[in-house]
């Protein structure tokens, strides 16, 4: 623990609505070390995203509950006032998220949005903020840098705009990056890019890394742990090794065996998940993932299983069966 960057404990969160307070995220627990970069990954509406906004600070006090405590550096956020947050939260945590097109401001240039984010946590005076912006596009990989501060987003490629993303991101150098699916709607040779932009600069900074994505191929390049979100629970955390050589968890299986194969064809179908996440308003009893769990037995369905240890000492599952290797293989 004692290079923990980031603990988070027991994090849940509640949102009101028409069909009753409805809980995204339940009892999450995790953590990240600096140097090291934890993936977090699932289907759509297992929670995610909401989780990562939470972190964040970014949910509406108005419309959302948020529980448990995340721990920066060895401070507890959850325990300033909103301003203390924001303000740390700007400094030392950054996001990036899936949509850069949608995240910058289209009004604005990109060098006036990243002075914005250097004003707010810095003291830098005006021209020492125009030389971090040429700098901060240049260490991205920006070869005309001078040009895009002074370009709209708009005029920009979606791998041009991630990289801007970025720059922003690591403006304040955080200790902490937090990527919401960063290379989603970019083509291979540039999702290549943008992980490798990413774990350089991991390497030189030493920061920790979340990235959330449903793409295990991210996985497998850039983490080093990995949390599997369902329904809302952690269902299995383990290291990304383990994670593809021996997964415990029957859901974990199923996403790893819907991965299509080298020499797949477009004439072959894929392996699928059937069915669906469970809708959030009306949980079932038991395990959340039974009713599409091909071992789920009866007390599956009636007792909801708690996260354990099992067989590799660093693997947590939450799985009654888990330690049936006779039946998980």
């Amino acid at each position: 623990m004692a290079d923990a960057l980031l603990e988070v404990n027991d994090l849940a969160v509640d949102f009101a609505t028409r069909l009753g307070v409805v809980s995204p995220v339940r009892g999450v627990s995790f953590q990240v070390n600096t140097h090291e970069t934890l993936g977090i990954i699932g289907e759509s509406g297992c929670g995610k995203s909401v989780t990562a906004q939470a972190l964040m600070g970014l949910l509406s006090p108005r419309t959302s509950r948020v529980d448990g405590e995340v721990i920066l550096a060895g401070q507890a956020l959850h325990s300033l006032s909103a301003k203390a947050r924001r303000q740390r939260s700007g400094r030392e945590m950054a996001m990036i998220f899936q949509d850069p097109l949608a995240s910058l401001n289209p009004v604005m240039t990109i060098g006036a949005q990243i002075d914005e984010s250097l004003r707010l946590h810095t003291s830098l005076t005006r021209s020492q903020r125009q030389q971090k912006i040429i700098s901060l596009l240049t260490q991205v990989g920006i070869v005309d840098p001078a040009r895009c501060a002074g370009a709209w987003p708009h005029e920009l490629s979606g791998g041009m705009r991630q990289r801007v993303m970025i720059a922003m991101a690591i403006a304040t150098s955080p200790s902490l990056l937090i990527a919401d699916e960063p290379t989603t709607a970019l083509d291979a040779t540039i999702q290549a890019q943008i992980l490798d932009l990413l774990d350089e600069i991991k390497q030189q900074t030493g920061m920790g890394i979340v990235i959330i994505t449903h793409d295990l191929s991210v996985v497998a390049r850039l983490c080093q742990r990995v949390v599997v979100l369902y329904a809302g629970q952690v269902v299995e955390e383990t290291d990304v090794h383990t994670l593809f050589e021996r997964p415990r968890h029957p859901y974990t299986r199923a996403l790893l065996a819907a991965r299509p194969s080298a020499d797949h064809t477009p004439k072959t179908p894929l392996a699928e998940i059937r069915g669906q996440v469970p809708a959030l308003h009306d949980l079932p009893l038991g395990c959340t993932y039974a009713d599409r769990c091909p071992l789920a037995q009866p007390r599956c369905r009636a007792q909801a299983p708690e996260l354990r240890a099992v067989g590799h000492k660093a693997q947590q599952v939450r799985c009654w069966r888990a330690d049936e290797t006779g039946v998980l293989g």
